[in-house]
């Protein structure tokens, strides 16, 4: 027997003994519950569990079928293809028991996945209070995957139920899902269930599915060596040894032992760092714990004459500050909270005053990482920046680093294992994806990645051309005084060569994004661009759903001329300008200046630069945030970012 066939048959085999539920009554996986959505135009797949040779009957309106239970207990019906409606009563029975699911719908089910920006919910989003308040659509159904990992495949989910969408089940609820599926459910008018299975900050790895990595020269041994893996006990050991550590933070810090916080404590010799900067980017790498940060701010009487306030941005992870050994705030594991903290000006005095910040890190990045802007002393007489150099000393020099729990990205598969494989069964229209953000320190190897990752979901459900709409990664970060290579750019183009696949759409979000948040708040769009790409590639809908894709380019008289597909009714600059932003031109040794860029046809752009007389290649949006763009359709949707060059990026091995 080949390797890769023995593993294959090892993983069937154990996910039959490690990660069956037991068999001794009648059962469902636990996300088929009342008010769940079930897929239209196809048939009807219902399985469960009952002792080996048992008879099952399913009833759904009037369509009846049954089922024999396998040796291993499983047993699979399979109803005809219904249209769009209900609700009705789904019953499963066997001899004397039966289990009954009631308002039953059957329409559209999306499998909606992917790292933070899918899963971040309504009512952290925009306009969250009069979203939340008209959220009514009772054929919009919502189903939460729990949050877990295995190195088993699973045949159930965690705990779960599907809910009808309202005010009360969707402030929790995936932002992008929730407006992806009302836009659907508008325009269609037929039922849409939602399923979010979503984990922050993880890697496309993680989702992919053993079966995708083993051959794989990295991760395959990894998958092989790990499989039934007991990481609940791992888990439990490493999380007493976190409390453990956590604890002891406080006892180990000097500068609480020694009051450093107190008017007069000396602090002459501490070392400098320029603010706002994670410390690890900063002098301190791999350090965990507290660190104590101090600055004097010179105030004159007419700065005290007024309300007061000091900002310092968010910080990561804990704070307690200090203004003249006096506490006037303190935040606790908040990282993406500006810290803004009312003073009372008697704790203030003409001269020189002294702000400490007693930071404390309960792991990975640390400190002070917003804009220059946040950091201030706000008085009437305007603000007074903080920003600069301030002194720093480690409270915690014999601490170590936190013990590191196991996460997603330790693992390959562990989400797919525990979150995705469950549901593979069961029939859907599409899969809807926004991740990767955790792989853009790799953003070439992505491109491998994605692609695989497609192919391999497809093959999980058994359906080769299953639709798959994703979002491009948004702008994100300052965005830069010239152009240079960018890694989340290469990862863009990375998720764009996807688009070679069948039924396959990307939502771009290259004008959503916020400098200073991974997590910005307009997912109302995303949500309503994903769905534009579901409609055409689900649907088959005749429609604009694309902003203008680059296709070719010619060189002209000193210019480039770009022409785009996609174009709508015709190429359009949104914000009324002649002269685009953005674009990028280079001559034949690739260094790119910056160009001027202008609308010259219905499909057409001109670009040129007078620092390059011999142009040969354009780059468009391509930078972690190339700022405000111009160029779009008349419909109101962006132009993809893009290159015509093939040159060697630094990412690229």
């Amino acid at each position: 027997m080949q390797p890769k066939t023995f593993f294959t048959a090892f993983i069937a085999l154990a996910f039959w003994i490690l990660a069956s539920p037991s068999i001794a009554q009648l059962s469902l996986p636990r996300f088929f519950t009342d008010h769940m959505v079930l897929q239209r135009d196809k048939p009807i797949k219902v399985w469960g569990w009952a002792e080996a040779g048992a008879t099952v009957t399913v009833r759904l309106a009037a369509l009846e079928t049954t089922a024999t239970a396998g040796a291993d207990g499983r047993w699979e019906a399979t109803l005809p293809i219904m249209g769009a409606g209900g609700p009705f009563t789904l019953s499963v029975s066997k001899d004397s028991q039966t289990i009954k699911l009631e308002d039953v719908l059957v329409g559209d089910v999306w499998f909606c996945s992917g790292q933070s920006n899918m899963y971040w919910p309504v009512n952290r989003s925009n306009a969250a209070e009069a979203e939340i308040a008209a959220a009514d659509y009772p054929e919009i159904r919502l189903l939460t995957v729990p949050s877990l990992m295995d190195t088993r495949l699973r045949d159930d989910s965690g705990f779960t139920r599907w809910n009808l969408c309202q005010p009360a089940t969707i402030p929790y609820f995936s932002a992008v899902a929730y407006y992806f599926g009302r836009t659907l459910h508008q325009e269609l008018g037929v039922p849409i269930g939602l399923i979010d299975a979503t984990w922050g900050g993880t890697k496309i790895e993680s989702w992919m599915s053993p079966f995708a990595l083993m051959d794989d020269p990295e991760l395959g041994p990894v998958v092989q060596s790990t499989f039934g893996l007991d990481l609940q006990s791992t888990m439990d050991s490493i999380r007493q040894a976190i409390v453990l550590w956590e604890n002891q933070i406080d006892d180990q810090d000097i500068g609480l032992a020694e009051a450093w916080q107190a008017p007069g404590a000396f602090w002459e010799g501490w070392e400098a760092m320029n603010l706002p900067i994670p410390w690890e980017y900063a002098g301190l790498p791999g350090v965990d714990g507290v660190v104590w940060f101090k600055k004097n701010v010179e105030l004159t009487a007419e700065h005290l004459s007024g309300p007061l306030s000091l900002s310092l941005g968010p910080i990561d992870d804990s704070d307690i500050t200090y203004i003249n050994g006096v506490e006037v705030g303190q935040t606790f594991k908040a990282i993406n909270e500006n810290r803004l903290y009312p003073l009372n000006p008697q704790l203030l005095h003409p001269g020189t005053n002294t702000i400490t910040v007693r930071v404390k890190d309960h792991g990975y990045r640390g400190g002070f990482w917003g804009t220059a802007q946040a950091m201030a002393l706000q008085t009437s007489q305007g603000p007074l920046p903080l920003a600069g150099e301030w002194k720093y000393k480690v409270g915690t020099p014999d601490s170590g680093t936190r013990p590191e729990q196991v996460n997603p990205n330790a693992l390959p598969s562990v989400l797919y294992n525990a979150m995705v494989h469950p549901f593979t069964p069961m029939p859907i229209r599409g899969i809807a994806w926004y991740q990767g953000e955790s792989n853009a320190d790799q953003p070439y190897y992505y491109r491998d990645r994605f692609l695989s990752f497609i192919y391999d979901w497809r093959s999980r459900w058994e359906t080769n051309d299953l639709p798959f709409v994703f979002v491009q990664l948004p702008n994100f970060r300052q965005p830069f005084s010239k152009p240079q290579e960018s890694g989340w750019a290469t990862l863009r183009e990375s998720q764009a060569l996807a688009l070679s696949l069948p039924k396959t759409g990307m939502a771009v979000a290259i004008d959503l994004g916020e400098p200073n948040n991974i997590h910005p708040g307009n997912k109302q769009d995303v949500g309503y661009r994903l769905a534009l790409a579901a409609r055409a590639v689900a649907q088959g809908e005749d429609l604009v759903y694309s902003g203008p894709v680059y296709q070719s380019s010619s060189i002209e008289n000193g210019a480039i001329l770009l022409e785009f597909s996609h174009i709508g009714s015709g190429l359009a600059s949104v914000h009324g300008r002649e002269k685009l932003r953005g674009f990028a031109i280079a001559g034949e040794n690739g260094r790119f200046q910056w160009a001027e860029a202008e609308i010259v046809g219905p499909n057409q752009v001109r670009v040129y630069s007078d620092e390059v007389p011999n142009p040969f290649y354009v780059r468009y949006a391509w930078s972690d945030n190339p700022g405000e763009l111009d160029l779009f359709n008349a419909e109101g949707l962006p132009a993809a970012p893009f290159r015509t060059d093939t040159l060697r990026v630094p990412w690229q091995h």
